[in-house]
This record gives structure tokens, C-alpha cells and sequence, in this order.
């Protein structure tokens, strides 16, 4: 995926989602990235319903956030988001929240799969599952 395909969110950080410190508060980081990763599920053409209808959901298993620069009121922000599929039940994230000018303030990269609403357990082939679902599967990286 080249840079000019590459997808994000604009976010501006709120004074209500900073600390006593000043800066973005460290869990804010976290709804950023969710943020995000819904928005590319809309740009792809899958809303949370169609989730739900299809009888699956996204869960996280796994998190690792590195903070590299701090966010303050005001800031504008990116918020990446990008998939990598592989073979087994899981996918991994990669996401970068960063300024305007190319500052990289965090990075976030998770391990996911899709859930079986009904039988509780990881569906095979996530990727395939994704693909059959969007109606535009390159967002995914499909």
C-alpha cells in the first residue's frame, strides 16, 4: 500500500481527554485507535450491523502501545489504521497516531480475530470472512 492509499482518520485532541500533566491521557490512545478501525470498517463498506448480521465480531486479543511524543489540547492528529493478514484465526493492526507534520506520537499494534457470536469461538480465515463481507476488501489490504 502506498503512502497516498494509505488510510486515516483526522482526530483534534479535546481538553477533556487530557491529564493533570496536560497531555492526551493515556487511554484516550486507545479509543483513537478504535476510532479508526471502525471508520475503516464504514470506508469498506461494512457497518457494525452487517457484523452482526453476518453472526461475527472484531475482538482485540492483544495490545501494545509505544508513546513517542505527547498530544496536547488542541492537537490534530492522524490515526492510521492497517491490516495484516496471515493464515491461522488471528490478523495483526498497525496503527500510528501522529501530528500534522509527521510527528509520530504513539504506536499501536494489535492482534485480532473474528468471533463467533454464537458458537463463542475464533472463525477461520478472517481475512476470507472480511472479503466476502466489504464491499471494498482493498481497504483491508484484500
Amino acid at each position: 500500500m502506498s503512502v497516498a492509499d494509505e488510510f486515516f482518520v483526522p482526530v483534534t485532541v479535546r481538553g477533556y481527554e487530557t491529564d493533570v500533566q496536560g497531555h492526551l491521557n493515556q487511554a484516550v490512545y486507545l479509543q483513537y485507535a478504535e476510532h479508526a478501525r471502525w471508520e475503516l470498517f464504514e470506508a469498506a463498506g461494512i457497518r457494525q450491523q452487517d457484523l452482526q448480521a453476518a453472526g461475527i465480531g472484531p475482538v482485540v486479543l492483544e495490545t501494545t502501545i509505544r508513546y513517542k511524543r505527547e498530544l496536547r489540547a488542541g492537537d490534530k492528529v492522524e490515526v492510521t489504521c492497517g491490516f495484516e493478514w496471515g493464515t491461522g484465526k488471528t490478523f495483526r493492526l498497525s496503527q500510528m497516531i501522529r501530528k500534522v507534520d509527521g510527528t509520530v506520537s504513539a504506536e499501536v499494534t494489535a492482534v485480532g480475530g473474528f468471533l463467533d457470536l454464537e458458537a463463542r469461538r475464533l472463525l477461520e480465515d478472517p481475512a476470507g470472512r472480511i472479503r466476502s463481507l466489504a464491499k471494498d476488501p482493498a481497504r483491508f489490504g484484500l
